[in-house]
């Protein structure tokens, strides 16, 4: 076997171990740094209560105990950093794999139309994009670690050396160009050398501006280059990395530099650890078994209604929203189960796929939502409210779903499942369901009892669908567990190297003051909140039909957020107006990543499905207006 086929086998033989080790070992962790403040707090709060003082003086010495507690609070110091650290590697060697697997999340709408001897050479293009990124941040990694070793620097809590958590940056982008390579090469054998080279020429010629000329717009180069890479395919973290770059060497705006340190330190933040804890806990949950019992319990509370299965699917993903955190993984464990029951019952296909895409959006309305940690992070507000002020908006969103899917099933005559149904039935189908149904009611009840923060509440949630799915529902194998675990740090990954790069980029904006622009240029328009609400909500909708809604996020607040505080609107209610309009984005084309996995769910094509589910679609921008203009729905459970 030849050197160049072994080196795939042996990162194939690594990465997946590796990443699954680290996960369950981030979850361990924090549950541990919970359960040992947890415990300790209490304690230090029984030690200085005046009735157990004088319990305890009885047969103890309080003042040693308290001299011991104080010394044992410290066992748990290196915790959240060691698993930060952990966090950072595993995100960044997940990517390679989801280089390889074409799995990053791109906008591909106009690749998708060209001929198969175009896309092949976008191919070649998007791969030489993703390597010259890959290769420029391995350089400047090295750099950063040789600088690390030359002025060492211990961190604070465990005293290790700095340069061994920023090898990850050499060593995960070096991956990233291994894999680009490896990907190119397969793409290459099958193609003619003419075409081939052209795909060289086209890459060449993309950088060849700033590279001959280094006083360009920094405005016009980064959104410029963005625009274009997002056109052509290239994935959108690389797409944000690579518009960075252009931009620095076109402008000369930031130190090159400064991208390495930024990709580290701007991941580096225990609140962004919630995103794949509460991915893990989809997953495990999915794979075990808890998603046809919510189903089921669904079917009990609305199944016997017209259209009872579609509306049975949306109490479901409502069920599932308040695990799973996200909008495609939701569509995915439900969709998996009820568009195929759906179409055997006699729905339409195309509606079937349309109610499950349409009911997915409340994933990431309904606490724990991704976007409102990545929201949270962004505009420096509590993620706790957030969670909390997400609650009535997804709720009135899954029902006014549920209102006109029931019209429709009404009008097409679609009924539901005649069968006996009694207190005792659902009695029982809720009592099987109760391992799912106390996931909400660990997360919120942990973290508004003030016992949790919300990552510490996520990795609790993960351990705890581990838990359910491996020893009392039984059908999560550790085999499965162990490919559930590659999944949910590969999905995870694909979100936090886009948020890192997204940082990158909107720092670049700042530097550049595009926020404040914009914002002097919309108030010299006009300053009415109502109008100024409108626009927003149109440019919102615009954004989520071609950005993914975490990198929209991350981009966006930094301009949007100053503007409307300056009008008089709350944080709090800005975040709920932009989740939900981003939520809407997950089933309008061209991206609406629903549509995709409800389209492979169903075997229907994308167009067909959205033509089913224009009414849903209404519906969605219907109640998005009512949250936009009356706070009351998302602020009332804060107040």
């Amino acid at each position: 076997m030849s050197e160049a086929s072994r080196l795939p086998r042996v990162l194939n033989s690594v990465e997946k171990p590796f990443l699954a080790t680290g996960l369950l070992l981030m979850i361990l962790i924090i549950t541990y740094q919970t359960c040992f403040r947890y415990a300790v707090s209490n304690i230090n709060e029984r030690l200085y209560d005046p009735q157990w003082v004088t319990f305890l003086s009885s047969f103890a010495d309080v003042d040693g105990l308290r001299e011991r507690l104080g010394a044992i609070a410290g066992w748990s110091i290196w915790s959240e950093e060691l698993a930060r650290y952990v966090f950072i590697w595993i995100s960044y060697l997940a990517v390679p794999l989801a280089i390889l697997g074409r799995s990053n999340i791109r906008v591909d709408f106009l690749c998708e139309k060209l001929p198969e001897r175009q896309r092949r050479i976008v191919w070649v293009l998007t791969d030489l994009c993703m390597l010259i990124l890959a290769g420029l941040f391995c350089y400047m990694g090295f750099g950063h670690v040789r600088m690390q070793i030359a002025m060492p620097q211990v961190t604070p809590a465990m005293g290790i050396k700095y340069f061994i958590p920023y090898l990850i940056l050499p060593v995960g982008f070096g991956l990233m160009a291994i894999r680009a390579i490896q990907d190119l090469w397969t793409q290459v054998r099958s193609m003619p050398a003419k075409d081939t080279a052209f795909g060289v020429v086209l890459t060449a010629a993309l950088f060849l501006p700033v590279l001959v000329h280094d006083e360009w717009s920094a405005v016009w180069l980064l959104f410029g280059y963005f625009v274009i890479f997002l056109l052509l395919g290239v994935p959108i973290a690389f797409a944000l990395g690579l518009s960075s770059v252009g931009t620095i060497l076109g402008a000369g705006t930031l130190p090159l530099d400064y991208l390495a340190q930024i990709a580290f330190v701007s991941i580096d933040t225990f609140p962004i650890m919630a995103i794949p804890f509460f991915i893990a806990a989809g997953v495990f949950m999915g794979a075990g078994g808890l998603s046809k019992r919510l189903l089921a319990l669904g079917d009990e509370l609305v199944g016997a209604l017209p259209g009872g299965m579609a509306l049975a699917s949306i109490v479901t993903c409502i069920f599932f929203a308040s695990i799973s955190g996200s909008g495609p993984a939701t569509v995915a464990a439900i969709g998996t189960i009820t568009i195929p029951a759906m179409i055997e019952r006699g729905y339409d296909r195309f509606f079937a796929a349309a109610v499950v895409a349409a009911a997915g959006c409340i994933g990431v309305m309904i606490p724990p939502s991704n976007p409102f940690v990545v929201y949270g992070v962004a505009g420096q507000v509590s993620v706790g409210k957030l969670f909390l002020a997400g609650i009535v908006p997804g709720l009135l969103c899954g029902l006014a779903l549920m209102v006109a899917a029931f019209a429709i099933s009404k009008r097409n005559g679609w009924q539901g499942e005649a069968r006996g149904r009694s207190l005792r039935t659902f009695a029982q189908a809720f009592w099987n369901a109760k391992w799912a149904l106390l996931v909400p009611v660990i997360v919120l009840g942990g973290i508004y009892g003030g016992i949790m923060t919300p990552t510490e509440a996520a990795a609790v949630a993960a351990l705890y669908g581990l838990v359910v799915g491996l020893f009392i529902y039984g059908e999560l194998s550790f085999e499965k567990m162990w490919a559930s675990c590659v999944e949910a740090a590969q999905t995870s990954s694909v979100i936090i190297v886009l948020m890192a790069m997204a940082t990158i980029f909107g720092n670049i904006m700042t530097i550049e003051q595009v926020p404040d622009t914009i914002a002097s240029f919309i108030l010299d328009l006009t300053s009415t909140k109502i109008v100024i609400l409108l626009f927003i909500n149109i440019f919102l909708l615009w954004i989520g039909t071609f950005m993914e809604a975490l990198a929209a996020i991350v981009i966006i607040t930094p301009i949007l957020l100053p503007l409307v505080t300056r009008v008089g609107v709350d944080p709090l209610h800005f975040g709920i107006i932009m989740v939900v309009n981003l939520a809407i984005g997950f089933i309008t084309p061209p991206v609406g990543v629903n549509l995709f996995v409800a389209s492979s769910l169903s075997k229907a094509r994308i167009g067909d499905i959205v033509s089913a589910g224009w009414v849903f679609l209404g519906v969605l921008i219907a109640m998005l207006l009512v949250f936009t203009y009356i706070p009351w729905f998302s602020l009332c459970l804060v107040q």
